[in-house]
């Protein structure tokens, strides 16, 4: 890629996560010609029942005043899937923003495989992917050239996987956070208030902080998933989901949170990498802890050799926040791009 080029992407769902980012794109359209001096054509969206492809560019602002106009517009082809059509597209980045199968990644995983095999960069939101075949999509990109980016796949916007680029005269030795609102959500309920645990799950749900199942937050599943692609990241280990040792939050009672509190301590669920060993469980936290955060906040501390702990704080889940880490690995990659060619 060089200054002044057309990027040609794909985007793979256009659910709440890729609704946002193709919103951000047309609010950011003139910002990112004119500051990065580079264009972006849309010629595919894969949905689960077929897909919209127009090599010329597809309208963002038409689509995106009537989300209905995706199976009603004239390049719309039913029953096709994503894999089958990703290396017929002249294409230069992917971007993968369907939903996570914990169990097996798919079909994220064989979406990203096949953009790789063909010389595509990726982009992706969905986490499954990276913390159940990280070292496969990883050997992959270094064999074909190709980018891989997944911001948006740990604590959204906040910067978790990018600031290794500014901590390489460092060496980070651990990393402590919490990585679920959810749970936090909960936990900071059942802290403040002296409810029980099933009240603060149903305030939360009610409110959108958890899922109709929140099986995969209260049990630390989530939380794991998001600890292994931090530790391989920024720790450069080579872990998967099994590595890690998992306990949730549903046997923590506002009893147990009264005597923490009484001793000068909160329970929060936290997920330490350390010494080679990955753990997700309910931890003692000092009061005082910058770790003691509230509601759905998200929290990361990492523990360097040069300059003690550092932390990064901030809203870990959204549409936007989301779209926006998406946005960001896009204008990532294209920079790269320019330096490799340039």
């Amino acid at each position: 890629m060089c200054k002044g080029m057309e990027v040609k992407i794909c985007l793979i769902g256009m659910g709440n996560v890729g609704s946002s980012f193709l919103k951000l794109l047309k609010e950011k359209r003139e910002n990112i010609i004119d500051k990065f001096n580079f264009n972006t054509k849309l010629v595919a969206i894969f949905e689960h029942d077929g897909a919209l492809i127009n090599s010329n560019g597809i309208d963002i602002d038409n689509l995106l005043m009537d989300h209905s106009n995706l199976r009603k517009n004239k390049y719309w082809i039913s029953n096709v899937k994503a894999q089958d059509l990703i290396s017929t597209l002249e294409i230069d980045i992917c971007i993968e923003a369907t939903p996570t199968n914990p169990e097996t990644g798919e079909p994220g995983l064989t979406h990203i495989l096949e953009a790789l095999s063909n010389n595509i960069d990726v982009i992706s939101s969905n986490k499954a992917p990276f913390y159940l075949q990280y070292n496969k999509i990883k050997n992959l990109a270094d064999k074909n050239g190709c980018l891989v980016k997944f911001e948006a796949t740990v604590a959204s916007c906040v910067p978790a996987l990018s600031i290794r680029h500014n901590l390489i005269g460092n060496t980070i030795s651990r990393i402590r956070a919490i990585l679920t609102g959810t749970s936090n959500y909960i936990l900071s309920r059942m802290t403040a208030e002296g409810v029980s645990f099933s009240v603060a799950l149903k305030e939360a749900q009610e409110l959108g902080y958890a899922e109709t199942d929140p099986t995969l937050d209260i049990n630390g599943y989530d939380t794991a998933g998001k600890l292994v692609i931090l530790s391989n990241e920024l720790l450069g280990w080579s872990k998967s989901i099994e590595d890690v040792s998992i306990k949730g939050i549903t046997e923590i009672t506002p009893h147990a949170l009264e005597l923490a509190k009484l001793d000068g301590y909160v329970i929060k669920h936290l997920a330490i990498a350390e010494n080679d060993n990955l753990l997700v469980e309910p931890r003692l936290v000092k009061r005082e802890s910058p770790l003691n955060v509230q509601g759905t906040l998200n929290i990361i501390e990492l523990q360097t050799k040069y300059a003690g702990s550092i932390v990064i704080m901030g809203k870990g889940a959204g549409g936007f926040e989301a779209g926006a880490a998406i946005l960001n690995d896009l204008i990532s990659i294209v920079k790269e791009r320019e330096n490799l060619y340039n």
